[in-house]
């Protein structure tokens, strides 16, 4: 069997049992979901947005995902749920005064501690690393603890003062359980807008039908009056036909010269028994035609004539 030299194998190394189930370090999983994209994973920056189900993303890692929806990410499916930017709400989050960052660790030999926060309650002061359990409103994005909330209670946000509802109020990084009924209030609130948009369509075709069906069939009051506008012109051209006729019957009248027949033959002016002073404002006038004295001598040229 191999044992030369005297070597005697235990149990354990000859006979395989069941494999150990891999624990994850709860720590761990509190730093990656309060620090890190839930889409992207990389580190949280600001603008940060969370969905109707309380994971937190970076929103430029949103957009992205809203641009190329392509099916061979993995990471996608976490986000799924986001059919818009409309689903989900930037984040109004309140600094961590305690928390340094990456400043003080120029030379890379400083220790990180993972459970300090970035973020604080504003109303309380807990941080925001996972021990406790943090909230947001819907409404307005302002984010709080949940012992904030049930100490103080108020139907208005604690910060911007925006009025609020129990439905606006969504657990941020719940249990499974909290997940679910976050679920179960999305599919019904989308399921309202849905419904509320059908039910204005029909309203909108309603109201659009309607003037068509006045205007085939218009009442009295609609046939008798007319628009100011409409009315002001007709009256304005039956005044200005109604001059006209008057001016040509008094012409004639006057025995002015009009029209004449087709047949007859065409008159001079200076022929007609009109006045001089009448026939002065003609061109064929002697007062209008110039005599050689008067007229130039020189005549000008153009140059694109030639």
């Amino acid at each position: 069997m191999g044992c030369d030299g005297g070597t005697i194998p235990k149990r354990h190394e000859l006979v395989k049992g069941p494999k150990k189930v891999e624990k994850v370090d709860k720590n761990a999983e509190l730093v990656a979901q309060w620090n890190y994209c839930t889409l992207s994973q990389e580190i949280l920056r600001r603008p940060i947005v969370a969905c109707e189900l309380g994971r937190l993303y970076n929103k430029d890692a949103v957009i992205e995902f809203l641009l190329d929806k392509s099916s061979e990410k993995a990471l996608g499916k976490a986000a799924s749920h986001i059919k818009s930017i409309k689903n989900v709400t930037e984040l109004r989050l309140s600094d961590n005064p305690a928390w340094e960052g990456d400043k003080g660790n120029t030379k890379g030999d400083k220790h990180d501690d993972l459970q300090r926060a970035r973020f604080i309650c504003p109303v309380v002061g807990l941080e925001m690393n996972g021990r406790h359990r943090f909230c947001f409103l819907r409404c307005c994005g302002c984010v709080f603890s949940e012992r904030a909330l049930k100490e103080i209670k108020a139907e208005v946000c604690h910060t911007c003062g925006t009025a609020f509802q129990e439905d606006d109020v969504i657990v941020l990084n719940g249990t499974k359980e909290d997940v679910e009924i976050l679920k179960k209030r999305m599919e019904e609130r989308r399921l309202r807008v849905k419904l509320g948009k059908k039910a204005k369509k029909p309203k909108a075709a309603e109201s659009v039908s309607k003037p068509d069906i006045s205007e085939e069939f218009p009442g009295p009051s609609k046939l008798g009056v007319g628009k100011p506008e409409e009315t002001s012109l007709e009256s304005r051209e039956k005044k200005i036909s109604s001059t006209s006729k008057n001016a040509a019957t008094n012409g004639s009248s006057s025995g002015k010269a009009g029209k004449p027949p087709c047949g007859a033959a065409k008159r001079s002016i200076a022929d007609s028994e009109e006045s001089e002073a009448y026939k002065s404002l003609f061109t064929t006038h002697s007062s209008a035609k110039r005599s050689k004295e008067e007229s130039a001598h020189w005549v000008t040229h153009t140059s694109y004539c030639f």
